[in-house]
């Protein structure tokens, strides 16, 4: 996919736009948790999610490569379109972004604040996907894919600080959406010649990536019913599944009720605002405490984007 000399150019590139982001052990998560716990915080990213490092060395491959390119058109939930849009934006190029219909108004009015021309539609990403593609072809724009070699190099470079501060851990717990950042994560652990264990997590509402990983080979799913918007895949991406399959350890399923509990957690003992697939990773590990104790252990928190009202409601316990 790409080599380490690749992953540290992207993180030059990257870094000129966007600072490198903290990774903090918490005492309270390691009181709580009985291991060494350092949160990986993407949530305070420009865009309030690690996505904005694949949008910016994206757009900046493609230009290279299509010099002639006119404009942009992508689906999505929200942090891979704010993402995009920014890039969009420094690149001067116009971009459509297709999203659900009944998507995070917040999410939909930063997209907006962008500059982005956003359309809502269909009932999932799946949906929106497929009118994505077809206002690309109506315009005559590059259509933007969520799961791309340079949008996975892009957001490589969170694992690569991670990595490069913290050393020796045993695990990382991460979300998975369409695959990039676990992806991005397993890539860097590799090319840097780690034993860090990585451990995918989905929700048990939309687990067609925890499906496949079990039985070996893409498996879909008729819904992907989850309030964690950014792990609410129903087709796994067959790129980024492989990549998965061959190299992770596990994948964890957790449920919204877990994700709720972990978003409070954080902010009980972090003071961190995470949004639903941001705790994700929090929750897998309090779902597998016993195995880790004793260990040190890093969680991705991957973004913060929640609508003020469902935040209100999940820190109320509602």
């Amino acid at each position: 996919m790409f080599d380490l000399n690749d992953l540290r150019e992207a993180a030059r590139l990257v870094h000129a736009s966007v600072p490198a982001t903290a990774q903090y052990a918490w005492p309270r998560l390691a009181e709580r948790l009985g291991c060494e716990v350092w949160v990986k915080h993407e949530n305070h990213a420009p865009t309030g999610a690690f996505k904005v490092r694949g949008g910016l060395l994206y757009v900046q491959w493609l230009q290279a490569q299509k010099p002639q390119v006119r404009g942009l058109v992508t689906a999505t939930r929200g942090n891979h379109g704010q993402s995009m849009a920014l890039a969009a934006r420094k690149a001067g190029l116009p971009i459509i972004i297709v999203v659900p219909q009944g998507n995070s108004r917040e999410k939909n009015a930063a997209m907006r604040a962008l500059g982005a021309e956003l359309i809502e539609y269909g009932v999932d990403f799946d949906q929106s996907r497929e009118e994505a593609a077809r206002q690309a072809q109506m315009h005559g724009y590059e259509m933007v894919p969520s799961f791309h070699p340079q949008l996975v190099r892009g957001v490589a470079t969170y694992a690569l600080e991670l990595f490069d501060a913290v050393q020796n851990l045993d695990c990382v717990y991460v979300p998975i959406g369409m695959g990039s950042g676990i992806c991005g994560l397993i890539q860097a652990r590799n090319l840097l010649g780690l034993s860090t264990e990585i451990v995918g997590v989905v929700s048990s509402a939309a687990d067609a990536f925890a499906s496949s990983f079990e039985q070996g080979r893409i498996v879909t799913t008729a819904t992907a019913d989850t309030f964690a918007d950014g792990m609410a895949c129903r087709i796994p991406v067959p790129e980024a599944f492989n990549l998965v399959y061959q190299h992770a350890a596990r994948i964890v399923r957790v449920s919204d009720e877990e994700v709720a509990q972990a978003m409070r957690i954080y902010h009980e003992d972090t003071h961190n605002t995470a949004e639903g697939a941001g705790a994700a990773g929090l929750a897998a590990l309090i779902q597998e405490r016993d195995r880790q104790q004793g260990r040190k252990v890093a969680v991705i928190l991957s973004g913060a984007n929640i609508d003020r009202q469902r935040y209100a409601q999940v820190l109320a316990g509602d």
